[in-house]
């Protein structure tokens, strides 16, 4: 991502620095109003306020994009009692990995700004409790009867 110079790097090369635009569903296009709904979010800022990618990108309008860019990778591991578990009783699972997000806005074959964020770690326990084990859709599907 530090690669990614502002007003200097060109849109083509963004590729082969290993933000491909065209990656499909890791990859998000903003349009020009969320562009600056998102980097100019109040209107008492002026122009001179703004950082200089973000007051050409304004000026640029139409022209200018945004390329969201997410990557991740979780593992997620089943822990706890086997037959809890299996049986649909009580269920705990593991999540493990980490998540970055890079924010590309161009205009004209232009990269004017870039901002990255994400989590370097992920480590959180989700927990999954059914005190009706197997026959807790059934009494779901009841308790909905019910309520009618």
């Amino acid at each position: 991502m530090q690669r990614i110079v502002p007003l200097e790097t060109r849109f083509s090369e963004l590729k082969e620095l290993g933000f491909d635009p065209d990656a499909g569903s890791n990859v998000t296009l903003i349009p020009y109003p969320d562009v600056v709904a998102r980097l100019a979010p109040y209107p008492a800022l002026t122009l001179q306020q703004l950082d200089p990618g973000v007051r050409k990108c304004v000026e640029d309008q139409a022209a200018c994009r945004g390329y969201l860019f997410h990557f991740e990778r979780q593992g997620r591991r089943r822990t706890g009692s086997f037959w809890l578990d299996f049986l649909n009783i009580r269920r705990v699972t593991e999540v493990t990995g980490w998540s970055f997000d890079a924010l590309v806005i161009v205009s004209n074959g232009t990269v004017l700004f870039r901002n990255f964020a994400g989590q370097p770690q992920i480590d959180r326990f989700e927990r999954q409790s059914n005190p009706l084990g197997p026959l807790q859709p059934a009494g779901e599907a009841a308790g909905a009867l019910l309520k009618r």
